[in-house]
């Protein structure tokens, strides 16, 4: 167990099966790949070497957590004097359902039923002076995410954070779309951590343009008007002046009637609170050369959730869900072999728990 070879394989081989089982689109794929490196390791076995291993992961993520709440957990200074990013967004996928009741007498099994769930995902980077991403042994990137429900990510996002040393950062900013819990929890949780003066709230940009997008097409008739105010609101919105834009579509609004006043309206009263907490300070954002939108997270949740775990014939058990999400959050973060190192390490120094 010591030498990381309880599974009757070195921890090479037993890091490259979960590794491939975790980030090829399926476990098929992975054994066919994983033949090709002269693994030849059955189906079944490769399905349970990379669900075992990421259990491992989340015990430790777990540990880390338990920590925190206990006031162990070190603070670390891996952030510190940076310009940091935080955003937060979440996907969609179904989670298998077992059918209470008796078995299927011809299969001898309980039916089941699909749930679409929302499984909420961060990654935090940092950039540099010009904007541009960093990503290097030194400041690596973060990613996570868990089907548990909001109050687990909050968990698992500050021990992060506090591994990280957040409250040692330059600036802070905290971008996604208009989800209520991330603004009624996050910008508390980052207070009570201590982060600096410097920390900033937006709502990812292109989210609010597609809002400002239904708008124009609820508010003209004309195609060409409806994309000729669009681009003009686009232009405004990022020059900073949010009040004018909303100024404007109060004016459209007032001529307008029915449904598709409702809509503007609607469009409009999604830009305007965020406007009034202060989440639509693009201009401030790009002379400080941060990100606007929530490329970054968006990006996630496409290789993370859509390219693995999300499919119209895809019925995950929540558990094996949330350890594929734990994987590939890892690996596509870069940050594969400092993840597998833990792991072993783990089996020599058992963390407390």
């Amino acid at each position: 167990m010591w030498l990381g070879m309880s599974e009757g394989l070195t921890p090479l081989v037993w890091s490259t099966v979960a590794q491939y089982g975790a980030i090829t689109s399926s476990f098929e794929a992975a054994c066919t790949t994983l033949m090709g490196w002269g693994i030849n390791l059955s189906l079944k076995r490769i399905e349970r070497l990379t669900y075992k291993f990421g259990q491992i992961g989340i015990n430790l993520r777990q540990s880390k957590i338990l920590n925190r709440q206990l006031g162990n957990l070190a603070e670390g200074n891996i952030l510190k004097g940076q310009r940091v990013v935080i955003a937060v967004d979440g996907g969609r996928s179904r989670i298998r359902i077992d059918k209470k009741g008796r078995k299927n007498s011809k299969t001898k099994r309980h039916g089941f039923i699909g749930k679409w769930v929302e499984p909420k995902l961060f990654t935090i980077y940092v950039v540099d002076e010009q904007g541009k991403k960093i990503n290097n042994s030194e400041i690596p990137i973060t990613n996570d995410g868990t089907y548990e429900g909001y109050k687990a990510l909050l968990e698992i996002l500050e021990a992060d954070l506090v591994d990280l040393g957040i409250s040692q950062a330059k600036q802070v900013l905290l971008i996604g779309d208009g989800a209520e819990w991330i603004w009624i929890h996050i910008p508390p949780l980052l207070a009570r951590l201590g982060c600096p003066v410097e920390t900033y709230q937006l709502f990812d940009f292109y989210h609010v343009t597609e809002n400002l997008k239904a708008f124009a097409d609820a508010a003209f008739d004309e195609e060409v008007q409806s994309k000729e105010w669009f681009i003009k609101a686009r232009k405004t919105l990022k020059k900073g002046n949010a009040k004018s834009l909303i100024s404007q579509m109060d004016e459209l609004i007032a001529v307008a009637t029915g449904e598709r006043c409702k809509i503007m309206v609607v469009k409009r009263n999604y830009i305007l609170d965020a406007y009034r907490k202060g989440r639509l300070n693009y201009d401030k954002a790009i002379n400080k050369k941060l990100p606007i939108g929530s490329g970054a997270i968006e990006s996630l949740i496409r290789q993370v959730v859509n390219l693995r775990i999300k499919g119209n014939s895809k019925f995950w058990l929540k558990e094996n869900a949330e350890i594929m999400l734990h994987l590939r959050c890892q690996s596509i973060a870069g940050s594969w072999d400092n993840f597998c190192s833990s792991i072993f390490n783990s089996f020599i120094k058992p963390q407390a728990a």
